[in-house]
């Protein structure tokens, strides 16, 4: 049977327990009639009593981010007869052990991260790996106790700079809810004929092509990039990318799409070359399934931009 996993991530004190809270009081999600697994994984001011929201919901608690495994999980679950486990994530503690950790069965349905509007842009200045790792996969970000004096506009900046999908919305002292409606112009004109990409330009470009590959399919593409041979491609294919940073040195790591249909130019793995094709989905051995492939049109060798990592900024 498929368990489904609600996941709240954020910083001590955020507000996630309040959220939760909220959440259980609601009868369109706790119907009393299904049976709730709730996972704390720090503990903050606020408390959860799992007897004020009924006799269907349980609580465990977690310090220790070894101590999460999947057989463990998966116990704790059938012991509680949860249909629905609710996760308060440690923010402190790095969303891969979490992921690795779920029994084969639960799935995320939904992954919010809460944010005090207070302290957001403090701990992104410091701890920048961590809020990167909580918005990179997150659904929805909340941040809360926001007055008329909150900068949103460095907010919104602060979320996209890693997620273009996300949804954002500000919640402010009262619990008045404003979803963002700040827009969002790409940096490039992707109705243009060949969309043409500046090399400052290429993180932003990768990361909107790739988690929202329909706006692209069949659209003419430029860009400068260094050339990766691989084994597994066939020999006239080769991927053609760059090396992005998200948020500091130890994630730097090459991004790039299948290129094909190489007009007649002998290349080599660090290459550097301008680009121009059409994209499409299509089946390729890198990706082990579908994934966007350029089909060249024009190649030229090139000399190096001058900064050789691709950022968001």
């Amino acid at each position: 049977m498929e368990i489904a996993v609600y996941l709240f991530t954020g910083f001590l004190e955020a507000g996630k327990t309040r959220f939760i809270a909220e959440t259980m009081r609601d009868p369109n999600f706790n119907d009393g009639k299904r049976k709730y697994l709730i996972i704390l994984c720090e503990e903050g001011e606020e408390e959860i009593d799992p007897e004020d929201y009924g006799d269907n919901v349980s609580l465990v608690t977690f310090e220790e981010e070894g101590r999460l495994t999947p057989d463990r999980l998966s116990a704790l679950q059938k012991r509680a007869g949860a249909d629905i486990v609710i996760i308060e994530y440690n923010g402190m503690w790095n969303l891969d052990s979490l992921y690795n950790a779920l029994p084969q069965s639960w799935m995320v349905y939904q992954e919010i991260m809460v944010v005090d509007s207070t302290t957001a842009l403090s701990y992104n200045a410091n701890m920048r790996q961590l809020m990167v790792d909580k918005l990179t996969g997150c659904e929805m970000v909340v941040f809360n106790r926001t007055t008329e004096s909150t900068d949103k506009m460095a907010l919104h900046k602060l979320v996209r700079g890693v997620s273009r999908r996300a949804n954002i919305c500000y919640e402010d002292m009262q619990g008045e809810i404003e979803f963002d409606q700040i827009e969002d112009p790409l940096p490039f004109d992707i109705n243009a004929p060949v969309i043409d990409i500046r090399d400052e330009d290429f993180a932003i470009f990768y990361r909107d092509m790739t988690e929202e590959f329909e706006k692209y399919s069949g659209k003419t593409v430029r860009f400068k990039g260094i050339v990766a041979l691989d084994r597994a491609l066939p020999s006239a294919q080769f991927a053609v990318g760059r090396h992005i940073m998200t948020c500091c040195a130890d994630d730097i790591a090459y991004r790039g799409v299948v290129a094909k249909g190489m007009p007649g130019m002998k290349l080599k793995t660090r290459d550097w070359v301008i680009v121009e094709g059409k994209l499409a989905e299509e089946p390729s051995p890198i990706y082990r399934g579908r994934g966007p492939v350029l089909t060249v049109t024009k190649l030229e060798r090139a000399e190096k931009p001058t900064e050789e990592v691709a950022t968001f900024y």
